[in-house]
């Protein structure tokens, strides 16, 4: 017991109030309606005024008994669980107890990324850029309890935080408005396949760079990374804070641009801090709070905020699925999202092929999104598919359900005269060319000059030739921003992601 304590009840008393200890504070991701995972390790943790304190937290059963070190902090580990709930955890010290109520042991999963993870079920005057399809009904139907999410404040940081703003709440029409959309089609069609709860971290940042959800020691322990750290540490030692008059002058424009509808001017002299662009400061201010939450896996969407060389993106990527394994002490499976079809140079299919190229990790599984992109919009509204096809890669990968979770994938390729024949997998069923003849096939070549080519499904190929090209030596498919009427699928419904025979070699 702190022997300041009496003193101060003294105190109070003499004042005529009683003091509030906060003695138990416990982590950001533990609050009521949380979910936790089941039949796996659950580290709880928190911190607490005294050090040496003994701490017991009781749930579902169990009694963990620990001491916090000299900076207060502690952490308990709960046995495996099955699923279940709804139940109470309190947390106790000599003089405190805190006690949280309606929780569910199910299945949780991290959704992680830029805006297009960020974007949620409706438009709300925060979220102005979201809103999915058919808005108002999937608003009106989500009302699941058993489907918890929790969303992390925007948060940035130089230093890595031990606590990020945000709460767990129950999936109810009123809630679901400002849900990470991908997240709760995800969480809803995973709780109605396996039927246990499910749980949903949402920590999104939007136009956020991959570099920015990476420790500082993944980033520095790599001499091709390790440059751009360099760089943001002198950015952040050289920072001048705009004066008054430019702050001021600032402020007259915005205001003159807004009373315009106009885009009012960029603040002048953010820190770099401030950057959503920048190495490590959202791993820092969003990431950092919540290891080691207990996860069964992520969810991943980012790709168009790329800054620097283009050519360390896959390296960013790889990185980042490494380091986070590394924290979480397990080999998580990393699931992601391929850019959907956009008429912009951000969404080119160089940079869907340089994400895909985090297949080659294990555990990694990546939702073709090309075929329900938007040309103008850089946030299609059609996320009930991309959560359908994430459900179904982790029903087939981590719950062991015997389902096809992948469009048909190129493999092989042989010259058969003035025809090339393309091999796939992942059939699914069969090669499927969805509302007529297979459209955005090119061939080219020793000229390397590509044309639109003729494409026949033949069994568990593809056929592809031009008239022009009589000795074709490479193929393409879907190969654009905005490969407009792209429709190879495979008889389970789902898409193939573009992709070039002529790939250069790494």
């Amino acid at each position: 017991m702190n022997p300041l304590r009496p003193l101060a009840v003294l105190a109070a008393l003499t004042a005529g109030s009683l003091p509030v200890f906060a003695a138990i504070k416990l982590a950001s991701p533990f609050t009521d309606h949380m979910v936790l995972q089941r039949e796996e390790p659950v580290p709880v943790w928190g911190t607490c005024s005294t050090a040496g304190e003994p701490i017991t937290v009781r749930f579902n059963g169990q009694a963990v008994t620990t001491t916090a070190d000299a900076d207060g902090r502690w952490k308990i580990q709960l046995a495996p669980m099955p699923a279940g709930g709804p139940y109470e955890m309190a947390v106790e010290e000599t003089d405190d107890r805190v006690r949280l109520t309606d929780i569910l042991i199910g299945e949780v999963w991290l959704a992680s990324g830029q805006s297009n993870m960020d974007f949620t079920v409706a438009r709300t005057p925060k979220y102005y850029f979201a809103g999915v399809n058919d808005e108002a009904a999937e608003v009106a139907a989500a009302n699941y309890p058993q489907i918890r999410m929790f969303t992390g404040e925007w948060t940035r940081s130089y230093d890595p935080r031990t606590e990020v703003g945000g709460s767990w709440k129950i999936c109810t029409p009123e809630n679901v408005r400002e849900f990470s959309a991908i997240g709760y089609f995800f969480a809803r069609d995973l709780q109605r396949a396996l039927h246990v709860p499910v749980g949903i971290v949402t920590l999104t940042y939007g136009a956020s760079t991959a570099q920015a959800w990476i420790r500082r020691e993944a980033i520095a322990a790599d001499p091709r990374l390790a440059p751009e750290l360099e760089a943001f540490d002198a950015k952040v030692r050289a920072y001048v804070p705009p004066s008054a008059d430019e702050l001021a002058q600032w402020q007259a424009a915005a205001e003159k641009a807004r009373a315009a509808q106009q885009r009012a001017p960029r603040r002048p002299g953010p820190h770099p801090v401030a950057d959503q662009h920048n190495p490590t400061v959202l791993y820092n201010g969003m990431i950092a709070p919540f290891v080691p939450y207990a996860i069964r896996g992520i969810l991943w969407y980012q790709g168009e905020s790329i800054t620097g060389r283009h050519e360390l993106f896959p390296m960013w990527n790889e990185t980042l699925i490494r380091d986070w394994r590394k924290l979480w002490g397990s080999e998580l499976p990393f699931y992601f999202c391929q850019l959907s079809a956009q008429d912009a140079s951000s969404n080119s299919p160089e940079v869907r092929e340089l994400q895909a190229a985090a297949l080659a990790l294990p555990a990694t599984a990546m939702a073709v999104t090309v075929d329900i992109g938007d040309r103008h919009n850089v946030h299609p509204k059609d996320k009930q598919d991309v959560g359908d096809r994430l459900t179904r890669i982790a029903l087939s990968r981590v719950y062991g359900r015997q389902i096809e979770s992948s469009g048909p994938e190129y493999q092989s390729m042989t010259i058969e005269g003035g025809a090339l024949r393309l091999g796939f997998t992942h059939l699914g069923g069969g090669l499927v060319a969805r509302g007529g003849p297979l459209q955005t096939f090119v061939v080219a070549g020793a000229d390397g000059k590509f044309v639109p080519a003729e494409a026949k499904i033949e069994g568990a190929t593809i056929v592809v030739q031009a008239p022009g090209v009589p000795a074709p030596t490479a193929a393409r498919y879907a190969w654009a921003s905005y490969p407009e009427g792209c429709n190879l699928y495979n008889a389970a419904g789902l898409p193939a992601a573009p992709f070039r025979t002529d790939r250069p070699a790494p």
